[in-house]
């Protein structure tokens, strides 16, 4: 048993904000909280790994890349991080529609973690500490501050849980289990064992991490190299590019091969995933598979691609990515030199799986504060996610809630058709999550709306009103809508000629560029006409033009989802006596305890009869 004392002046450690972890999640609740002017602590283990990478070296990709632009709306820090200390660059899904394109950057793995830590660092109203955090303090079910390891007690009116995947955390490979955080740093011993103790249902979970191998190894000739876009990009609305397109990082592209997928079916019960261990309960991510699961579960495939991605300019470690593994070491060595060019490869660091404790993210509300403790918020990978994007968004939200509640203001709790993070998040606390959640465009059912390019028009005027985006930043955002506002007045009011089958017809430039084919920069040239605007509008302006009767249908159907979410549920209804409902939905329903009609639709199990029966009954009850 630990003995906790106070400092030994006497004096009684005090904050209005404590968050305990220090990835991407812990940074942005830790920054959001202390630049809404609260006294806030951040603890980790270790200030060397503040922002670390782990895994993959990359910031954005595929809806992750949206969520970076909605952190950096809001007034977080993700994006512009990620614009100072990138080597790489890439729009995705650029020959596709606006509702998929997505940026995705090699992140320095060095250099990232050093500015967020002097980030950190010049915050004022933010402190650092490195300490373990081994259970809370409550008391009649509120949160009053944390103990640490060493026995010191730190108390606080708000406690932020972002522990990443150091709960309970053991590194496996082949018949191998070792108690270890990631990059061999010491996991959190007993705090998930303390939340089982308050009432927390604990949920078990698994990723994993590929080998890197040594850059002078590598017989690149044998790869495909993959360049950065040419064309200038930034997360962040407000920062000039500041990287050289002509001087970034390739990144390579290979296969695996047949004698790749023979090794590794061959040693598949040395697989601590497969049969190397017996004890394993944590469950993987199903879109983020191991090599293994790829070869077995795909057997038609002859062939799984795999990039070989820098980690950093300041060391030559290449990161095997889409090889993730928990085969031993020897039989690593025999299936990375199976593939081409890696025939020579050195291992640097062998690949593994990590099986860590989170909580059952149907345990937290929208706001990420917990049912079970009060003023205790949870954000990250805790709540199930995998991803850095994934936390960052949650450590934002939590921490902006955390300082709202302190403000006695209502929750920022953004919805399905405002943005990826608000179907992030509704996701978690109605569906919940067996496996490590991951972003995907089809999660979200307006993406159309959810744009890469519109993410500060969504967003940036929350971000000012919880008090994250200052005036000029705001202003900048009115001068952008107004802009944008004109420039579809005068592209109405501009008359052109133009030819079809029938021959040469009169029309404006606003309802001409609504055929798919056309293009504004075409219009622009093949009239000569004078459009002094930024590329930023121009784009924008060409988009809401294009797409507007696909964005009006959308928005239609947003407005029924909003018309059911406004129809709020009582607090005190009791499921159990509503006659003819479901006993499944019963028993969804009081775990969850939806806030509305409209979450109560989205919980798994829950069917249209049953919600049928629930508005019956409140309207006879409640007069709804």
């Amino acid at each position: 048993m630990l003995k906790y004392y106070v400092e030994e002046s006497g004096d009684k450690m005090e904050y209005e904000v404590i968050v305990v972890g220090a990835g991407h999640a812990g940074c942005e609740a830790a920054l959001a909280s202390a630049r809404k002017g609260h006294q806030t602590l951040l603890i980790t283990g270790n200030l060397k790994n503040v922002a670390t990478m782990p895994c993959n070296p990359s910031i954005g990709g595929s809806a992750k890349g949206i969520i970076v632009r909605e952190i950096d709306a809001l007034g977080g820090e993700m994006g512009i991080n990620a614009d100072k200390t990138l080597i790489q660059m890439k729009m995705l899904n650029s020959s596709k529609g606006p509702s998929v394109h997505s940026l995705r950057a090699q992140a320095d793995k060095i250099t990232y973690p050093q500015e967020m830590l002097k980030t950190l660092k010049k915050q004022k109203k933010l402190e650092l500490l490195e300490g373990m955090v081994e259970d809370l303090i409550v008391d009649s079910n509120e949160v009053k501050g944390v103990y640490l390891k060493d026995g010191k007690i730190i108390h606080s009116k708000i406690v932020i849980l972002t522990t990443g995947t150091y709960l309970k955390s053991d590194i496996l490979r082949g018949s191998t289990r070792t108690r270890s955080g990631p990059n061999n740093e010491k996991p959190s011993q007993h705090l998930s064992d303390n939340l089982k103790k308050y009432g927390f249902k604990i949920l078990r979970l698994k990723t994993g991490t590929p080998p890197r191998i040594e850059k002078s190894s590598i017989d690149f000739s044998k790869a495909k190299k993959e360049e950065g876009d040419k064309t200038p990009y930034t997360f962040s609305h407000d920062i000039e590019p500041i990287y050289n397109v002509e001087n970034q990082v390739p990144c390579y592209l290979i296969y695996t091969n047949s004698t790749t997928h023979k090794i590794i079916n061959a040693n598949l019960s040395k697989s601590s995933m497969y049969g190397g261990l017996d004890d394993i309960k944590g469950v993987g991510p199903r879109y983020c598979p191991s090599i293994e699961d790829k070869v077995t579960r795909f057997k038609d495939k002859e062939r799984h691609q795999l990039f070989l991605e820098p980690e950093s300019l300041y060391y030559d470690d290449i990161y095997l990515q889409g090889f993730s593994t928990s085969m031993p070491e020897n039989i690593q060595e025999k299936m990375v030199h199976s593939l081409p060019g890696l025939s020579n490869a050195k291992i640097l660091k062998y690949a593994y799986a990590i099986e860590y404790d989170a909580i059952y993210p149907t345990q937290i509300k929208a706001s990420l504060e917990t049912k079970i403790i009060k003023n205790l918020f949870t954000a990250g990978q805790i709540n199930g996610t995998s991803g850095y994007e994934e936390a960052a968004c949650q450590g934002l939200i939590a921490g902006i809630n955390a300082s709202l509640k302190l403000e006695n203001k209502e929750p920022l709790i953004l919805k399905r058709n405002e943005a990826y993070i608000g179907v992030l998040i509704d996701d978690l606390v109605t569906k919940g999550t067996k496996e490590p959640y991951r972003m995907l465009t089809s999660r979200a059912e307006y993406r159309l709306l959810l744009r890469h390019d519109n993410a500060d028009l969504r967003l940036r005027e929350y971000g000012y009103k919880v008090g994250l985006i200052d005036e000029e930043r705001h202003n900048k955002l009115l001068e952008k809508e107004k802009t944008i506002k004109d420039l579809k007045e005068k592209l109405k009011e501009t008359k052109i000629t133009v030819k079809n089958v029938k021959g040469p017809y009169g029309t404006n430039v606003y309802d001409y560029l609504k055929d798919p084919t056309i293009k504004l920069e075409d219009i622009k040239e093949k009239y000569n006409l004078e459009l002094p605007y930024s590329k930023e509008v121009l784009n924008q302006v060409e988009i809401q033009i294009k797409y507007e009767g696909y964005i009006k249908k959308v928005e239609r159907e947003a407005q029924k989802m909003l018309s059911q979410e406004s129809k709020q549920m009582p607090e005190d209804i009791d499921y159990n006596k509503v006659t003819n409902l479901a006993s499944e939905a019963k028993q969804k329903l009081e775990e969850i305890r939806p806030n509305s009609i409209g979450q109560a639709m989205r919980i798994s199990g829950v069917n249209p009869s049953d919600i049928s029966i629930l508005m019956i009954y409140l309207r006879k009850n409640y007069n709804e």
